[in-house]
């Protein structure tokens, strides 16, 4: 699978200096954990849940999360459980030849985890790993422990995507406390880690809030407090850290907006593009394109959706630009390890060598698995080319 692998080999060569690389299930979990991209939620009861996976692999996803969790009510829990394992089994014999999006389950508790793994029998060969919620210390061993369990016993290399959610880690006199924790969870499980996940819903609803479409999830500050925080402790560049992935949007059709959109004309004029930029618009995408620089600028990689809609608009702002690109590379000269400032290529800003080395670094994996624009490309055009005709 590759990011973009959905167009046509043609376009993908006017649109990329670099185009995004291949990769499988089992690629390293460097890259992996880098190339979940927009990882599309779907409940695990869906009748048609096999058919879903396929068609969205169709439309350029990467990962998937069928869940047993919040999405479901309390009384479906066993029926979705019988029917991921039919829908596995299902989808196994369809992909001969057609590798599906990365697959993780969403599950309640960690007797799940081995359960379903052996009930899926050959078929797990699927299955990338779990998303466990409401993760802290305490209650995050015993699922990490299951992961690790199943795995051992499957011979099928399982993953983990921790979901931080909890009111300990809302709440300020008990936060640090809990990141210490579960620091010291994940860091146990390193290798098993794939990425940690934000429940930002859960932490509005300790405080009845719900941000409106209108508002990213930074301008609610007791959400932008925890994710500054998450970052600080869990998501460092200097190798102790780990992939956070960003919070989920919840918008994909505005009936009435009460501040301007977000979105200027120019770059979409200048693409001829006026049209997708007023379906952006109307379907909320204005905030969710301004939700994902914010992400971006704040140390998150990937984005937890709900909508298949969304799923495009993550990849298009992922792809790193060619401008990006030239400064990484220049950063990153093996003649520059001594340091010092240059000049950009690009004649527009400094490149201090030393302290952008880190985010050199994770620019060249970014451009590794989403490729690298070409110098006439940004994010319009790439948003253009990636809907379906």
């Amino acid at each position: 699978m590759r990011h973009f692998g959905h167009i046509a080999p043609e376009v993908r060569q006017r649109l990329f200096h670099q185009e995004p690389c291949e990769f499988t299930a089992g690629s390293p979990a460097r890259l992996l954990s880098a190339a979940l991209g927009a990882t599309l939620y779907s409940p695990a009861t869906r009748p048609r849940l096999a058919d879903d996976v396929l068609k969205q692999t169709g439309h350029g996803v990467v990962s998937m999360v069928l869940c047993l969790e919040d999405s479901i009510d309390d009384a479906e829990v066993d029926a979705g459980e019988k029917n991921l394992v039919r829908q596995f089994t299902d989808l196994a014999a369809r992909t001969d030849g057609v590798e599906p999006p990365l697959l993780f389950i969403r599950v309640r508790t960690p007797e799940q985890i081995p359960d379903l793994v052996h009930r899926l029998g050959p078929a797990a060969r699927l299955l990338s790993g779990f998303v466990l919620p409401k993760f802290t210390q305490e209650r995050g061993i015993p699922f990490l422990e299951a992961v690790a369990a199943a795995e051992a016993r499957s011979g099928h290399r399982l993953f983990a995507m921790p979901v931080l959610e909890s009111p300990e880690l809302l709440y300020r006199e008990s936060r640090v406390e809990t990141l210490e924790g579960i620091s010291r969870a994940v860091e146990k499980y390193r290798d098993r880690v794939l990425a940690l996940r934000l429940g930002v819903t859960d932490f509005c609803s300790s405080y009845g809030l719900r941000r409106a479409p209108d508002m990213t999830a930074y301008d609610v500050q007791i959400v932008a407090n925890v994710i500054g925080d998450v970052v600080n402790m869990l998501g460092r560049a200097d190798g102790t850290g780990f992939t956070v992935t960003g919070p989920v949007w919840e918008y994909f059709r505005v009936q009435e907006r009460m501040f301007k959109p977000q979105l200027r004309r120019s770059p979409f004029l200048e693409g001829q593009a006026e049209e997708l930029r007023e379906a952006l618009i109307e379907h909320a995408m204005d905030g969710l394109l301004r939700e994902i620089t914010l992400d971006q600028a704040n140390g998150l990689l990937g984005k937890t959706c709900i909508h298949p809609s969304h799923v495009l608009p993550v990849h298009a702002l992922s792809v790193v630009s060619h401008e990006e690109y030239s400064d990484a590379q220049d950063i990153l000269r093996p003649e520059r390890l001594g340091g010092g400032v240059l000049r950009s290529a690009y004649t527009n800003k400094m490149n201090e060598v030393k302290p952008h080395r880190a985010w050199a670094e994770r620019t060249l994996l970014r451009a590794e698995v989403f490729g690298v624009a070409n110098e006439d490309i940004g994010f319009v055009e790439l948003l253009a080319a990636g809907i379906p005709g």
